[in-house]
């Protein structure tokens, strides 16, 4: 509240602050990108994230390493390894669709997303949506190709998994691009996933990259 006090013959201006005003002001900068992050995802939404996250680049990293390989003790190794981890990579997925659906994750802040553009907002819709789509695709086309192959899964060798689809030689023709094309499509979203977590934090500067990262900040 302003007010204006008289002493001497001079016009001193004097500013009151009442209990709304300093409300107001302790919000204000609360809601500022130097104060700490807004309310973050839970813990198990964090690892899993990260799990998730680590597992898509090794998977891809070694199926694109061993694609070229000759024929040796190596490559079926490394098949194997590959199999097992896509289904380890499954299953984390539906934990994760499963936390996600019981457990609400935290709202996108409201000063951030007044200050983006509608098409960012429709980015980020579609880019969750099609990462989750992804998760599921991949390994599952993957375990539609090795059994029409005729190579069924043990995982880790000790656990077998019933074929996916009949042993088909045609049919294995028919879905192993399928499998390579889903396989650089959710890198390729992963890799757009990580370069806007880079824009929020090194260019708008906005805090939203700790509601997601490991360690408090």
């Amino acid at each position: 509240m302003a007010g204006t006090n008289r002493c001497k013959g001079y016009e001193v201006n004097t500013i009151h602050l009442n209990s709304t005003t300093l409300d107001e002001e302790s919000t204000r900068y609360a809601l500022s990108p130097a104060a700490p992050a807004e309310s973050r995802y839970s813990r198990t939404a964090i690892v899993l994230h990260w799990v998730l996250g680590l597992t898509v680049v090794a998977v891809f990293g070694v199926g694109l390493y061993m694609a070229n390989l000759p024929f040796s003790l190596l490559r079926m190794k490394l098949f194997n390894w590959h199999k097992w981890a896509g289904m380890c990579y499954l299953a984390l997925s539906v934990l994760r669709l499963v936390w996600r659906l019981t457990h609400r994750p935290p709202a996108l802040p409201a000063r951030i997303s007044a200050a983006m553009p509608p098409w960012q907002r429709w980015a980020l819709e579609a880019t969750h949506t099609g990462l989750y789509i992804l998760f599921f695709a991949v390994p599952l086309i993957g375990w539609a190709y090795s059994s029409a192959a005729g190579f069924p899964i043990v995982v880790f060798g000790v656990l077998p998994l019933p074929d996916f689809v009949p042993a088909d030689k045609t049919l294995a023709a028919l879905i192993k691009p399928w499998h390579e094309l889903s396989a650089f499509a959710l890198l390729g979203l992963a890799l757009l996933h990580i370069a806007a977590a880079l824009k929020h934090q090194w260019w708008d500067r906005d805090g939203l990259v700790n509601r997601m990262w490991p360690l408090r900040r």
